[in-house]
């Protein structure tokens, strides 16, 4: 059985050692697989073979330096802040064929599945991993597999900040048109039910 913990607010090197130490005791099968939720305060990340130019300025909206944390999963740069749901999912893919793609697919129909239930109708494009809507990129993915264990993973964008994409080429694509469910149907949406919604459609395509 997986098991879902709420992290609420939460800086992103607290979340990364909760992340390592919950591999390494699912590793050793002293733990259940788990989903962390949560989100983080402002913060750009480059994944392990992500280009530092795609990050376009050298100061945020507050006029702060930016600094880059590069991380161990796939992908390329990316922004998490407040509004927007992160979950670290820890599967054991020993547990589950060793296959990464479709891992990486069940992610994606999660997000997509929750997003209908606000009514926004999400897709995957081909070769390209996340969740894009008619006008724009909604989620990001990136994960990282230790031990064939996972960890890091999606990013879906509910309340967030869109003007802090502007500063990065999102996942290292140029003119990438950013997205939230707020933006996109115009109505104010509860965290909380988002994370319900992930937590029901995470039991469904994954078991």
């Amino acid at each position: 059985m997986v098991q879902f913990i709420d992290l609420q607010m939460i800086n992103w090197q607290d979340a990364y050692d909760i992340q390592c130490r919950t591999v390494s005791e699912i590793a050793d099968q002293i733990s259940a697989e788990t989903v962390h939720l949560l989100e983080h305060p402002h913060v750009f990340t480059v994944g392990r073979r992500g280009l530092e130019y795609n990050l376009l300025v050298d100061r945020d909206l507050d006029g702060n330096p930016i600094s880059i944390v590069r991380i161990n999963r796939g992908g390329d740069i990316t922004y998490h802040g407040p509004g927007q749901l992160v979950g670290y999912p820890h599967f054991d893919l020993r547990q589950r064929g060793r296959d990464l793609h479709q891992f990486l697919r069940g992610l994606e129909e999660v997000l997509i599945r929750t997003a209908a239930e606000f009514n926004v109708e999400g897709f995957r494009r081909k070769g390209l991993t996340g969740v894009w809507t008619s006008e724009g990129k909604l989620a990001s993915i990136g994960v990282g597999v230790r031990q064939w264990i996972t960890m890091h993973g999606f990013a879906l964008n509910v309340s967030t900040d869109l003007r802090y994409f502007d500063l990065i080429n999102p996942c290292g694509i140029p003119d990438c048109t950013m997205v939230s469910l707020e933006a996109l149907t115009g109505s104010r949406i509860e965290m909380n039910e988002v994370k319900t919604e992930v937590r029901k459609q995470f039991e469904t395509v994954f078991g």
